[in-house]
């Protein structure tokens, strides 16, 4: 049986050379940073340097740059301080928003008495910049605009420089859950004037347990995770140092390569959306997957003509033929509600059809597509 991963928007296969240059940095580099003597100090060189090289590419100040667990503790420490730290009392977003947002943003409500406004959402599942605009002119409160870059499930990327253009217009801080789009998409945060990002490495073959926040420097956070003086005092416990270095190395390839790999991704999905279009007749894209403008390049989300009956099954006879895609985020998987960005984007007819995302990576190949599509067709037909 041919094993096929097409589930890259979950977690990525590391790059060996990443796995290669943790085991270095594990072997020579196995101090406490913060520790005085000579083996913590070269621990703490490696990792500052790490920051100043994520940093320079970001157009930031490794300041800036704040080591995690990964996307979901960063998306935390922006929205937690931008409240308790920043005097934020309203907080603006969409109802598709990854839910390490929309969960942080609804426990923010509920216990911090914030107000919480949603963006409206266009035909094909993109935040309104025009609604965001009615938004930013109601009220006088200090208003946090929380829109992740690209999305998780259907791939939708938003023009985020006009976004946070705008929210400057207002005086509004701009936080973007940027998980989907760091490793693939190019950033100058000299130009783009956001507040917070948030990263995580084994999304662009990384290593998993890791990933860090830009928080701007003229804004400083209490910590959400006290102990210790860490990470500059904004984030307490040992730094996992091979961790992080594993995240400098799979960054800097990710950016060394990324016109030749964009290319390349780009091109397998075309293909796979040109493929399923044969071999699945009235299968439809959900969001702007079509539209190189408004969506990213890594994953398309369809929706398939299978009857319900069939579809319970769907993910499972494809696990069975060894092909791995996801209903939506792996972070809901179990989830027996369906996906909540799709039923903000779709009406109940569309919704209930069968929807699936396939995502891609350099080590896709055709051969991997035409099989998927072989077992579509059969299980569709």
């Amino acid at each position: 049986m041919q094993k096929v991963y097409l589930d890259n928007a979950a977690t990525t296969r590391i790059r060996p050379e990443v796995l290669e240059y943790m085991h270095e940095g594990m072997e020579l580099y196995y101090g406490n940073p913060s520790s005085t003597h000579s083996f913590g100090r070269a621990a703490r060189a490696r990792i500052e340097e790490a920051r100043k090289r994520i940093a320079k590419t970001l157009h930031a100040h490794p300041s800036e740059i704040i080591f995690t667990s990964g996307g979901t503790e960063a998306d935390n420490m922006a929205l937690f301080g931008a409240v308790n730290d920043l005097g934020v009392k309203r907080i603006i977003t969409s109802r598709i928003e990854h839910h390490a947002v929309l969960h942080t943003v609804e426990f923010l409500e509920k216990t911090c008495k914030i107000k919480v406004d949603f963006v409206m959402l266009d035909e094909g599942g993109n935040p309104s910049v025009e609604h965001l605009r009615e938004l930013l002119e109601q009220g006088e409160e200090k208003t946090l605009v929380s829109l992740m870059h690209v999305n998780n499930e259907i791939g939708n990327r938003i023009d985020i420089h006009e976004v946070a253009l705008l929210c400057k217009e207002y005086g509004a801080l701009v936080h973007s859950d940027a998980v989907q789009s760091i490793g693939h998409w190019e950033w100058n945060l000299e130009k783009t004037p956001v507040d917070f990002l948030a990263a995580s490495a084994h999304k662009f073959h990384g290593p998993k347990g890791v990933g860090f926040l830009y928080q701007r420097k003229d804004h400083q956070l209490t910590p959400l995770i006290h102990g210790g003086e860490q990470e500059r005092g904004s984030r307490a416990g040992t730094e996992s140092s091979h961790n992080i270095l594993g995240l400098e190395k799979a960054f800097q390839l990710a950016y060394e390569n990324l016109e030749a790999e964009r290319n390349k991704i780009t091109e397998l999905k075309t293909y796979f959306i040109e493929s399923l279009q044969k071999a699945v007749p009235g299968a439809a894209i959900n969001g702007y997957a079509l539209d190189a403008q408004k969506s990213t390049y890594t994953l398309v989300n369809v929706r398939l003509p299978i009857p319900p009956a069939k579809a319970d099954m769907l993910l499972f006879q494809l696990d069975l033929k060894g092909v791995a895609c996801s209903r939506g985020s792996a972070c809901q998987s179990g989830s027996q509600s369906g996906s909540h960005v799709l039923r903000e984007v779709l009406d109940d007819e569309k919704f209930a059809q069968p929807s699936l995302r396939f995502s891609f990576s350099v080590y896709t190949t055709r051969e991997e597509i035409d099989y998927v599509m072989e077992v579509l067709k059969e299980y569709a037909g």
